[in-house]
């Protein structure tokens, strides 16, 4: 047809590959979100906070990931704790919007969430169990179990109770705080405090039982 130009195979193939690299580029923008669907968030909300910030953004996608390693080991949990448990943790998360500063507010909350599902449902490598016996007395007893969480955990049990704690900086040895628990050890020897207000515990390592 007269006064048609038809592009060549070089310039169609230029234009492919400038589609192919526009594509190439979506696709990782769209990776570099977060793990929910950022076209369905709320305008001033939390989840609008994550999509507009990349760490924050790739904390959450660490999360989902943790989340779904975790809940390939709850499948048998009985009562599914763990669902309910993230359904608290988001609402949680959500809160932030009432803190002074939102953004260190959420980073904390993902940051901590992500050591607890490590932790509690043994994702990552952990050392121990060890024991410790408190104030003299062999029967009162500690057990605590290290994990290589970033920061650093432990889960400690007391009895029929237990404690997820993460570290916290200190002037020498290792401190780790939980709710209402505090573990602060050095060379051996640990300091407990198990409950609110509690006085601490002078604690021990105990050898390993003989096999």
């Amino acid at each position: 047809m007269a006064g048609v130009v038809f592009p060549s195979g070089a310039t169609m193939r230029a234009r492919a590959a400038a589609l192919l690299a526009l594509g190439l580029c979506a696709g990782a923008a769209a990776g570099a979100g977060p793990s929910f669907d950022c076209g369905k968030v709320k305008a001033g909300s939390i989840e609008e906070m994550v999509c507009r910030d990349d760490a924050l953004a790739a904390l959450d996608r660490k999360l989902a990931g943790v989340y779904a390693a975790a809940s390939k080991k709850a499948v048998n949990e009985h009562p599914p704790v763990l669902k309910a448990e993230q359904r608290g943790w988001i609402k949680g998360r959500n809160d932030c919007w009432k803190a002074e500063d939102r953004r260190q507010c959420v980073d904390g909350e993902y940051r901590q969430r992500i050591v607890e599902l490590q932790a509690r449902y043994r994702l990552v490598e952990s050392t121990g169990p060890v024991y410790y016996a408190c104030n003299g007395d062999p029967r009162n007893e500690v057990v605590a179990t290290y994990f290589r969480t970033d920061p650093p955990s432990l889960i400690a049990e007391r009895g029929d109770q237990t404690s997820l704690m993460i570290q916290q900086r200190a002037a020498s040895g290792a401190k780790y705080r939980g709710r209402n628990e505090m573990l602060w050890e050095h060379q051996g020897e640990a300091r407990v405090a198990w409950g609110y207000g509690s006085a601490e515990m002078r604690c021990v390592k105990k050898p390993p039982a003989p096999r």
